[in-house]
């Protein structure tokens, strides 16, 4: 079955993969996601009428609100971005606009299509670059000892196998590459996010000729420059930016993180702070109810992007929202805070474990690092407390506590030693004595 129509219990099996526990909110983007594909199998007045009912978060930081709705996005290879709302408040109404955020999906989903695009084309392109580079290497090979009396056939048959073997890859060959022109950016206006390209117009002008220089190159680097630029020529540019707004409006899915920084505190102070918070609500507003923003590319529709708020909400309440804004987000998920055996699950099972990460990176200086149960236990335990008797910064709280525990591991790891360490209980409680001290004194500071 492809990425695009997996059922609901799929998605959050394939978010199982990378996130542990929080079911309900893995549930509810699950629904959110095959919804889309339900409403594009409807006709096109039903699809007018049906749009994606949005999500909010609330949760500590590190508990796996923005992991959730970033691997969504990768599970259906959708356009997608990340944007804290308190940024808006910190430059005010002068610079960057919450139109932005749908500007910047946009780019995304130019990316993601050229990408997909030139993979499609790549089989053909890498065919036509092994052709160019065989022309470009036969005379030095007919100049060579090894030639013999081979003909022109036989070796480029040769070259072509040893080009396929990567046997050519460091040989140095002259050739001309396309000189890409230095961007000079013009602003419009008052915002930021709106700029020309003054080299694009003046190429466009001039026929788009792009100016060639004779470079020296390896030939590997010649094969890649060779494949993008004959990938770019079987690419229409126009059906990219067509199906890219298309997707983006669509299949795009934006994450509003730190919204409840925006939210009024309702307790009668900070009045100043509490207007400017309530107008990037106001802003953000249109957006999410529905709107037709312009961007470089084209105008694009938000009525059916899906978007996903979240929020610690440790001052403010979800209910602090203007109630028009609250209205567009009818899915409301409460993340659990991580438990000690979140923490050995963390460590151990998904498949960008942290632990897993270590291994692989001091695997590359010869190291063998290799973590009994009762330390991995004993490292969740530490984690969890620190969490507990400090500020509660989730997941992330294993990175601080694995750098301080491997610090000389990682310090002294020499990649001309091969040797095995092993990571037991002592060796834990040992390197992290000062760390455990420390924690058990702030106990006992007023």
């Amino acid at each position: 079955m492809e990425n695009n129509i997996l059922t609901p219990k799929q998605i959050v099996a394939e978010l199982d993969r990378f996130i542990i526990g929080q079911h309900d909110a893995k549930v509810a983007v699950a629904i959110a996601l095959r919804n889309r594909y339900r409403r594009s199998k409807l006709s096109e007045e039903m699809r007018e009428e049906i749009t994606p009912k949005n999500i909010l978060m609330k949760g500590p930081t590190g508990v796996g609100k923005t992991e959730i709705a970033r691997r969504l996005a990768k599970v259906v290879r959708a356009p997608f971005v990340k944007v804290e709302a308190t940024k808006f408040t910190e430059v005010g109404y002068v610079g960057r606009d919450v139109e932005s955020i749908i500007r910047d999906l946009v780019e995304v989903s130019i990316r993601l299509v050229k990408d997909e695009k030139y993979k499609e084309v790549r089989p053909r392109a890498t065919e036509v670059a092994e052709n160019k580079l065989v022309e470009l290497l036969l005379p030095i090979r007919k100049n060579s000892s090894v030639a013999g009396e081979k003909s022109d056939a036989e070796l480029k048959e040769e070259l072509l196998s040893e080009l396929r073997a990567g046997h050519l890859d460091t040989i140095v060959v002259e050739m001309e590459m396309r000189q890409q022109p230095r961007p000079m950016q013009v602003q419009v206006g008052n915002n930021p996010d709106e700029s020309i390209n003054i080299g694009n117009i003046f190429g466009q002008m001039m026929g788009a000729r792009v100016p060639m220089k004779r470079r020296k190159v390896t030939v590997k680097q010649a094969m890649e420059s060779i494949i993008a630029a004959e990938s770019e020529r079987m690419v229409d540019q126009d059906s990219i930016v067509q199906e890219a707004l298309l997707r983006a409006e669509q299949d795009g899915v934006v994450f509003l993180d730190e919204i409840d920084k925006i939210a009024a505190n309702n307790n009668g102070m900070q009045q100043g702070h509490d207007v400017s918070r309530e107008g990037v609500q106001r802003d953000i507003l249109p957006i999410v109810e529905g709107s037709t923003v312009q961007t470089k590319y084209g105008a694009i529709r938000t009525d059916f992007i899906l978007f996903i708020a979240a929020g610690a909400f440790h001052i403010s309440r979800m209910e602090d929202l203007i109630p028009e804004l609250q209205g567009r987000f009818p899915i409301r998920v409460e993340l659990d805070n991580l438990t000690k055996d979140d923490f050995v699950k963390i460590l151990t099972e998904p498949d960008n474990a942290v632990l897993k990460q270590y291994k692989e990176l001091l695997k590359v200086d010869g190291v063998d690092l290799v973590f009994t149960d009762d330390a991995i236990d004993e490292i969740a335990k530490v984690a969890f407390e620190e969490n507990e008797n400090s500020e509660n910064l989730g997941a992330r709280r294993l990175h601080a506590v694995l750098e301080s525990l491997l610090k000389d591991v990682l310090y002294e790891a020499d990649d001309n030693e091969t040797k095995r360490i092993e990571i037991d209980r002592a060796y834990v409680e040992s390197h992290l004595s000062v760390s455990l001290k420390e924690r058990n004194l702030r106990r006992y500071i007023i």
